[in-house]
This record gives structure tokens, sequence and C-alpha cells, in this order.
């Protein structure tokens, strides 16, 4: 249904919507995406550093952290 809207059919459309909206309502609409953006992109970064800094520390042994959870013979009653 979209494949063919072409030039003509998006501009129709973005005069529709600035004269519904307002110009100053559609400036304000495109700072908050913008900002949404920039937030968007700043996470992707942060998760990407802290999987690559998750990859370059030492990895424990299973068995460094072991502990004995058996009671002990004197903990019978």
């Amino acid at each position: 249904m979209l494949n063919n809207i072409g030039l003509p059919g998006l501009l129709l459309i973005a005069v529709v919507v600035l004269v519904l909206f307002g110009r100053g309502k559609i400036s304000s609409l495109m700072g908050e995406v913008g900002k949404g953006i920039t937030a968007f992109k700043r996470g992707v970064k942060d998760g990407t550093e802290e999987i690559e800094n998750a990859a370059d520390e030492p990895r424990e042994t299973p068995g460094e952290k072991a502990r004995d959870v058996a009671p002990s013979s004197t903990d019978r009653s």
C-alpha cells in the first residue's frame, strides 16, 4: 500500500501535517526526536563498552568461589 506514494504524496502529507499542527509544534517534536536518537546512540555505545570491558576482565574458574556447604560433624544435634 505504501510502496507507490512517491514524492508528491509525501509532500502533500508534510503540508497537511504542518497545517494541522503548526510550525512551533513540529519543531519541538523534531527536537524531542533528536534527543531520543541521541540518548539511544549513547545507550548503545555504553552497552558496547560495558560488554567489551566485561570481556577484558579475567574470569574466575568455577572452583575458586566454591565453598563447602555440607554440614560438619560437630553441627549434629
